[in-house]
């Protein structure tokens, strides 16, 4: 009898639409299969509305041959209000996706040795999915331990406490935490606990007991107590596995090396340390006012920049999320002169740079971030300090941590209408470039870039962590 052909180890993943998702589940598909002997699927959830972005398709392009893709049914969501809460749209996308999710689960057993199906923190809908086809489903959380800490916490703070966070005169002290979290810490999404966005984070958090685990993109020794408490939490919670730091490698959207690109050749040409990066994610986009102010800061504090200009957005601080925007001529909307005045000392780049490129460049001194943990953790890992300037999603939590926990970045503060005056972003850049706190924050950033580089070597703890996981899987299913 011919013997039967021996399947080969694969797992099923699904990032939740957005560049800011795709990238790390990228990331995590690449180092499963540098890692091990398995293949990967990338299931894609998109809106009817979407169109790939070039940046997406040249992700998708460059992959190797054992991560392949597959683009589920477009979900249509153009009945929904305009206003409606990003939570909320990423909470349905999943919801609409369940039936053709199934099949291609289904069809996957057939082929391969399905080990696993990997979700983010939005598609709880697919638990249940996986479990009636007979493969564990696990959350591959793409932000820190602390903010999943606080969210494991949410059902018994949605019991116990009364009214609003927005509301709430003290903090919020959470077992294990390093920071305590006050009402400008906490998500917008999250403020309105009779909203629809506050509901779908509850109903996520409260079926992630359904999961064999969560995969965590942080790594022990800079959030020791935040892993304690997960661990040490409800008994229903599941187990925890600090990977990372899992972040982009020094290749461009194409897979190239992006040598003799004009920004890294302008910063070839700064003093040390000099430079400041500025850039809002992938998706984060700022008011035209806000703009105004942030270009006359930068000005007004003599120091070099790097920044990512995106066009103004005065509707949404996420404008970009599903895509690139469209570029303004000349960056017109900047203020009269501003180009023509920096120029000496400061380069504008339309809508992206290399960022892992440029934070490993020895002129920049510091970082103006959003607060998006993958560009977090790629400051991290090169020991850029940072300032913080939150815009949505848990970014504000992650600014808490950042800036009054680990104490690794200055944040800014804003007036009574939500924006950032040029006056506080030319402290903040001088202060961080120059001041005694700016020197403190370089020697705890050098600390941790160590740390987060021990932690994925050959014996570190992320290591140790995914190899538990994945090689009992994979025994488990050859036995």
């Amino acid at each position: 009898m011919e013997e039967q052909k021996i399947k080969q180890s694969h797992i099923a993943i699904v990032p939740t639409p957005g560049l800011g998702h795709l990238i790390p589940f990228i990331e995590f598909a690449k180092l499963l299969i540098t890692r091990f002997d398995l293949s990967v699927t990338l299931l894609l959830q998109t809106r009817s509305i979407d169109i790939p972005s070039h940046q997406q398709s040249s992700l998708l392009s460059s992959l190797p041959n054992t991560i392949s893709y597959h683009f589920l049914p477009p979900v249509d969501l153009t009945h929904l209000p305009l206003d409606v809460s990003h939570d909320v749209t990423l909470s349905l996308i999943p919801l609409h996706s369940v039936l053709p999710i199934r099949e291609v689960l289904s069809s996957l057993t057939t082929r391969f040795n399905l080990l696993a199906l990997v979700t983010d923190l939005f598609g709880s809908a697919f638990f249940d999915v996986a479990k009636e086809i007979g493969i564990p489903p696990y959350i591959y959380f793409t932000t820190n331990a602390t903010y999943l800490l606080f969210l494991m916490n949410l059902p018994r703070l949605d019991e116990t406490m009364e009214g609003e966070f927005r509301d709430m005169d003290g903090p919020v002290v959470l077992p294990g935490c390093m920071v305590e979290f006050y009402v400008e810490d906490i998500e917008d999404s999250l403020q309105d606990r009779k909203g629809e966005a506050y509901a779908w984070n509850l109903h996520h958090v409260k079926k992630y007991a359904l999961t064999e685990g969560i995969f965590v993109n942080s790594f022990q020794s800079l959030e020791p107590d935040a892993f304690t408490g997960l661990r040490n939490g409800d008994p229903s919670w599941p187990p925890v596995y600090p990977i990372g730091p899992v972040v982009r490698s020094s290749l461009d959207r194409d897979g190239k090396e992006p040598a003799g690109l004009e920004c890294l050749s302008w910063l070839d040409q700064q003093p040390s340390k000099s430079v400041l990066y500025v850039s809002f994610g992938s998706g984060g986009t700022l008011s035209r006012e806000q703009i105004n102010e942030l270009a006359i800061g930068l000005e007004k504090s003599g120091h070099g920049f790097l920044w990512v200009v995106r066009n103004p957005d005065d509707e949404s601080s996420f404008g970009s999320y599903f895509g690139v925007q469209g570029e303004d001529d000349f960056f017109g909307f900047l203020p009269s002169g501003f180009v023509d005045r920096t120029k000496e000392r400061g380069l504008l780049v339309r809508s992206w740079a290399p960022q892992v490129k440029v934070l490993g460049h020895g002129s920049i001194g510091g970082f103006l971030t959003h607060c998006g943990w993958n560009s977090v953790l790629e400051s991290l890992v090169h020991g850029v300090p940072m300032i913080a300037w939150p815009l949505y999603a848990e970014q504000k939590t992650n600014a808490a941590m950042l800036d009054r926990g680990l104490k690794v970045a200055l944040r800014v503060k804003t007036n009574e209408k939500g924006i950032v005056e040029a006056d506080n972003i030319s402290k903040v850049v001088k202060d961080l470039i120059e001041g005694e706190e700016g020197t403190q924050i370089r020697t705890r950033m050098a600390e941790f870039r160590s740390r987060a580089r021990s932690s994925v070597d050959e014996c570190g703890d992320s290591t140790k962590s995914l190899d538990e996981v994945v090689l009992q899987l994979m025994s488990s299913i050859n036995a």
